[in-house]
């Protein structure tokens, strides 16, 4: 489908928006009571050490071991059930949307939210330092609590009336309830699920043992302290590294999988995917470390160290998760008859393909260009090679897309440069602008290679893949299914948002500047319905940081 330019200016096309923008309806109210506590969370964790509140024994050292689940089961109490509610009752919430539309939200409300927070957190540091010790534990502890559930219940009445909540709860029928549940169990599995790190450290210190004997004459295996490996090169093998995290992320993968695309399943055989898919990853995470022990025993220790180390991972969760889908996808025993059938990743039926394969490809080439380096990326310009093949594979489905671009596009990226280097200036990111070591000590002609290629992938095909799978595709996709039959220029706010912020996401610590950059991105799209604009954008903004990285050697932002 072209992505063509709009009939109506931009203005009249978003009257609609700003409209129901402005009567702040259900959905943004939610919104943002949750990224109010989130961000609450958030700030209150880095500065709160548990440890010295279970130190302190008694009623404390409870708060100190399930305080912070209780209140991370909050977030995602909140999160978890306005996700469930618009999913399941959203035809029943519309009208109830209306009604708090109608609503102002309530200032008075929102300070006393902020008085309250605030006693929480100075109450908060009270406990934590140790500096009421005068008084009574049960009181200090009561007077903290009262405080934190008067900040919760400021902040909802302020965004809605208990009038509203009461309907809420009426209109999504038992699902609070059995949102509480799933947050309970959750929270009590993350922390008692603990206690399993050390068998499962063991069992993995075995089979990695076991991957390793038919390669190494001579094995370093202590049990006690988890040391495997040579006598040239071993490693201890910590909790973090038994696997439980990829059993967790395949596990979580698999079941949102199987309730996607249940309709296209046939129960209960699917099923077995779930346990395939827990051990296969758990199996790859130990031929992983003994992989690890190979390459350093092999005399490259900084690349299993390093690269391998942090990428293998990744690698082989990508490598499971395809593999789940193409099993429950193409094998008939697991799949319905009457299920669709799967089209190829390049078919011309499948319409996501031109919009995601070039993200994709930069994706996989770029971890598995990490996971070959040892502390600096020499492969980099493997990603430049591999979107530029993609696009090229399928240049005769861009030929479609609009293309064109004016002025604004750059506008727009001289903006988000701008914005870029202010925020990095706030984050006091200019603590390690030094020259990458290995990149300096190499020859000059490797070292202008490397920059060049840096340079035109974060020119050329860095904007296109990214613009293609977030202002092309997704920004649409999070509207309807079919998102083709969409003009460019549509758009919802949630949608604007989500978009925006996994775009941000995707930039680490910079994560707020990319951001307020994936939206005016959307804008330079939005504004005449061309992703050529967009582009344009987003090259221009590229171009000008890989411009002040080599003028002021900024090299931090690389």
């Amino acid at each position: 489908m072209s992505i063509g330019s709009a009939q109506l200016p931009l203005r009249d096309r978003l009257q609609p928006q700003l409209a129901r923008l402005r009567s702040f309806g259900l959905l943004p109210r939610l919104l943002a009571l949750i990224l109010l506590f989130a961000v609450e969370v958030l700030l209150l964790s880095l500065w709160l050490d548990n440890a010295s509140l279970v130190a302190q024994g008694g009623v404390f050292a409870i708060v100190g071991q399930w305080g912070a689940w209780g209140v991370r089961g909050i977030v995602g109490f909140a999160a978890l059930f306005t996700t469930f509610a618009y999913l399941s009752r959203r035809r029943a919430l519309t009208s109830l949307s209306a009604q708090v539309e109608q609503t102002p939200v309530r200032r008075g409300l929102l300070a006393a939210h902020l008085a309250a927070i605030s006693a929480f957190a100075v109450l908060s540091w009270a406990m934590y330092g140790g500096h009421l010790m005068a008084l009574p534990p049960a009181l200090v502890l009561a007077l903290w609590l009262a405080a934190g559930i008067a900040a919760i219940a400021c902040a909802a009445l302020a965004i809605s009336p208990l009038l509203i909540w009461s309907q809420l709860i009426r209109h999504t029928g038992s699902l609070w309830l059995l949102t509480l549940a799933l947050v309970i169990a959750a929270c009590l599995a993350g922390n008692y699920l603990r206690a399993l790190w050390g068998p499962t450290t063991s069992l993995t210190f075995a089979l990695a043992r076991t991957f390793l004997a038919p390669f190494v004459s001579s094995i370093v295996a202590d049990p006690h302290t988890r040391i495997l490996g040579t006598a040239k090169f071993n490693v201890e093998i910590a909790p973090e590294c038994s696997g439980f995290e990829g059993v967790g992320l395949i596990l979580a993968f698999s079941v949102c999988w199987l309730w996607l695309f249940r309709r296209d399943c046939r129960f209960p055989r699917a099923f077995l995917l779930v346990p395939v898919g827990v051990v296969t990853i758990f199996l790859l995470n130990s031929v992983r470390i003994a992989a690890l022990i190979l390459i350093g025993n092999a005399g490259a220790p900084q690349l299993a160290l390093g690269g391998f180390h942090s990428q293998a991972g990744w690698i082989a969760f990508n490598a499971v998760a395809l593999g789940f889908c193409l099993a429950a996808t193409h094998v008939p025993w697991l799949r319905r008859r009457d299920a669709a059938t799967p089209t190829p990743i390049l078919g011309q039926q499948n319409p996501a393909a031109p919009y995601l394969l070039p993200f994709l490809a930069i994706l996989a080439t770029g971890m598995l260009a990490s996971a070959a380096s040892s502390g600096f990326e020499w492969l980099y310009p493997l990603r430049f090679v591999a979107a530029a093949a993609v696009l090229f594979a399928l240049r005769k489905r861009y030929a479609a897309f609009d293309w064109r671009f004016s002025w604004l596009g750059s506008a727009i990226g001289v903006a988000v440069f701008a914005l870029w280097i202010a925020v990095d200036h706030l984050a006091h990111a200019s603590a390690t602008n030094a020259i990458p070591a290995a990149l300096a000590a190499a020859s000059a002609p490797a070292r202008i290679g490397w920059i060049v290629f840096r340079t035109l992938a974060a020119v050329l095909t860095v904007p296109v893949a990214e613009e293609l799978a977030f202002r092309g595709f997704l920004l649409r996709r999070l509207i309807a299914s079919d998102f083709e039959t969409l003009p460019a220029t549509s758009f919802t706010w949630p949608a604007l948002t989500a978009s925006s912020l996994a775009f941000g996401l995707l930039h680490g610590h910079l994560w707020f500047a990319g951001t307020l950059a994936g939206l005016l991105y959307a804008w330079a799209l939005l504004r005449r319905g061309r992703i050529g604009e967009a582009v344009a954008a987003h090259a221009t903004s590229n171009a000008l940081l890989a411009a002040y990285v080599l003028a002021f050697h900024q090299w931090h932002l690389w």
